[in-house]
């Protein structure tokens, strides 16, 4: 499949409006038209973006981080916030790539090109939306259940995988993101692909849930003082992942922070390496819960939690250990994913809720857990 590049010079032509509700859609967030940033999402809930736009500040190119990776952030009272982003981790012969650090092979620089379609075929990379989704009625009983959805695509791996995606968020479910992969006819035979959320940091999430034990980032990393990513704690099988109430597998990550008496996530150390790494600081004023959630019907044996952590928030992979910053109030998750093998058409849903784990579980999770890992 061929990839045409398009050069900056050619993407300052275009005109950055951003992406508007429709008179006729009140809820829905989507591009206006080809010209338009690539973000979608719905009110009062889940929103995705594609680079080289950010989601924040849509409308200005290359404000939304680095590129092969998913946005994902939250719209609340008119205003989008990011949240985290979701790589690709496609693996071939027990060989594992990036999708952010991959180089593309239009320009060797660091990051998959990704865009969007509207049905599986790949097309070219086009740096705005191409499409303003899909939207379908996919429960009869319930006919005014609407999905949104897109199609993402990206360039192939050097170790032969090409994933491709298909994304969907419903009105009935608008805090959760559907994700479904798919691999392209040359691609090579994956052995998982998974997608990971990468920026746990950026919400200091450091309590991940499970069904008898409450993983805490403070406890199992207490001794660790480096830049780099920290090893897993330990493999977490299905059988010790928590279920829903539909039976669907379900893991919940949170921050440990109070919000909004002080000391609380919004609080940022006033100092001057801090200042200089304002963008770290968590910007919505509000937390958030985050979660994977595998459906029950045709998962696969294998899957598993994985979870990784870090204490100092990333620094463009400087080894110098003077560009990093701690980050506030101790060592976070970094990565946390469910992954199991691949299988054509596997599906796996991460959300943003504005609901704690005891909320969204409160027959499960109780306020307080006494079982720490």
């Amino acid at each position: 499949m061929k990839i045409v590049f398009i050069s900056s010079l050619f993407i300052l032509l275009f005109v950055t409006a951003s992406a508007q509700q429709s008179p006729a859609e009140p809820n829905w967030i989507r591009p206006e038209n080809t010209r338009s940033p690539s973000v979608w999402g719905i009110r009062n809930g889940i929103v995705i973006g594609l680079w080289p736009y950010g989601i924040e500040t849509s409308g200005e190119k290359q404000g939304g981080g680095p590129r092969g990776l998913i946005r994902v952030g939250y719209e609340y009272k008119g205003h989008v916030y990011l949240i985290n982003f979701i790589a690709i981790e496609p693996v071939v012969d027990g060989k594992m790539e990036f999708s952010e650090v991959s180089p593309s092979v239009t320009d060797g620089k660091w990051g998959k090109l990704i865009w969007a379609g509207s049905d599986p075929e790949a097309g070219s990379f086009y740096p705005a939306a191409i499409t303003r989704g899909k939207i379908s009625h996919p429960d009869s009983l319930h006919p005014a259940t609407e999905e949104l959805s897109i199609y993402v695509f990206m360039e192939k791996f050097r170790n032969g995988a090409h994933p491709y995606l298909r994304l969907s968020i419903r009105n009935d479910r608008p805090e959760e993101l559907g994700l479904q992969i798919f691999a392209e006819k040359n691609s090579a035979k994956m052995e998982r692909c998974a997608l990971t959320a990468t920026m746990g940091n950026y919400s200091r999430l450091r309590l991940i849930h499970l069904k008898d034990s409450l993983l805490d980032s403070r406890k199992i990393y207490k001794n660790y003082d480096d830049i780099a990513f920290i090893d897993e704690p330990g493999k977490f099988p299905a059988e010790k992942l928590m279920r829903d109430r539909n039976g669907d597998f379900i893991v919940i990550a949170e921050t440990n922070e109070s919000f909004p008496s002080f000391p609380s996530l919004a609080d940022w150390p006033q100092s001057s390496e801090y200042e200089k790494r304002w963008s770290w600081r968590y910007r919505p004023f509000f937390k958030l819960s985050q979660y994977w959630r595998k459906e029950e019907a045709g998962h696969d044996p294998s899957l598993h939690l994985r979870v990784n952590g870090r204490k100092y928030y990333w620094s463009v992979a400087s080894p110098n250990k003077k560009d990093y910053v701690a980050i506030p109030g101790g060592t976070a998750f970094e990565n946390f994913e469910l992954r199991e093998k691949f299988y054509e058409g596997q599906k796996f849903y991460f959300a943003l809720s504005k609901k704690s784990a005891h909320e969204l579980l409160p027959e499960k999770i109780p306020s307080t857990k006494e079982q720490v890992h």
